[in-house]
């Protein structure tokens, strides 16, 4: 198992399983942040198309992009790391309205962006009811579920959430990414590829520039990306996804940006029954 380390300590509050963001003057344990989280090439897996030839020798380390993060919001900021393998921050931006969560729950953390409104819904479906729980929450019960005994694809489940919302999960039990961003527009969230190769993930489009330089791009709307089956669409899984290059002022390559091809089909029998892992089914 990854060993973690926190740095800035007073931000976030343990209980035997759980861990929760909070803020010093709510009565309930939700932060409001801006987040950044780095994953490690060998596992992440990102699409070689969001990696531009231009940023091989300006990308910076992930330690130096989590350095600049925490130089940033010094007062409000605190990091994870899980070894080599994975990092997470997150900053509370001051005077934002706009919901961000953090939780983690048995060796599974999660970012979340946004609001559910069938929240109470989804919670009693999935048998969640009287726990008080949040988007955040939810997600990671879903996932863990869904991965270790539902029959269910993963782009079922994202079809299901209504409202704006994306999202970051890394499960340190099998080291896998899994994100989303719902297809409405209401929430951002970027990635790039860092100096060393490393994935980077962040709503702040200022901190992705200043870590991978020209290789980064918008995350694609209604679309969840996996480190083991990569980028796909949940609203259309029955289709590839296409990336188109992204050219900026100077004529230079920066990523691409991913669309779905409404011509090109996914080849492949979807995996069905309790040994499929609902993070890595493909849909019917």
């Amino acid at each position: 198992m990854n060993k973690c380390f926190i740095s800035n300590l007073h931000h976030i509050i343990f209980s035997t399983n759980y861990i929760y963001g909070y803020l010093p003057t709510c009565t309930h344990f939700l932060i409001f942040l801006k987040i950044l989280a780095i994953f490690q090439k060998a596992f992440a897996h990102p699409p070689e198309e969001l990696n531009s030839p231009a940023s091989h020798s300006t990308g910076k380390l992930p330690g130096e992009a989590l350095s600049d993060f925490l130089s940033l919001h010094k007062d409000t900021a605190f990091s994870m790391t899980f070894g080599d393998s994975a990092v997470l921050a997150y900053s509370r931006p001051v005077n934002s309205l706009r919901q961000r969560l953090f939780c983690g729950i048995d060796g599974i953390y999660c970012t979340f962006l946004g609001s559910l409104t069938n929240l109470c819904a989804l919670n009693r479906q999935y048998g969640l009811t009287g726990k008080n729980t949040s988007e955040a929450m939810f997600v990671i019960e879903a996932y863990r579920t869904l991965r270790d005994r539902g029959p269910y694809p993963a782009d079922q489940v994202l079809r299901g959430l209504e409202g704006s919302f994306a999202f970051v999960v890394y499960d340190t039990q099998t080291s896998s990414v899994f994100s989303a961003l719902s297809s409405d527009g209401g929430e951002s969230l970027y990635w790039g590829i860092s100096g060393d190769g490393s994935v980077v993930m962040s709503d702040d489009v200022k901190i992705i520039k200043q870590g991978c330089a020209k290789s980064f791009a918008p995350f694609p709307t209604g679309c969840m990306f996996h480190s083991e089956t990569g980028l796909k669409s949940f609203e259309h899984p029955r289709n590839e996804m296409k990336a188109m290059p992204r050219i900026d002022s100077e004529g230079v390559i920066c990523g691409a940006n991913f669309k779905v091809d409404a011509c090109a089909k996914v080849n492949g029998i979807p995996r069905r029954g309790s040994e499929a892992n609902w993070a890595l089914a493909n849909s019917r």
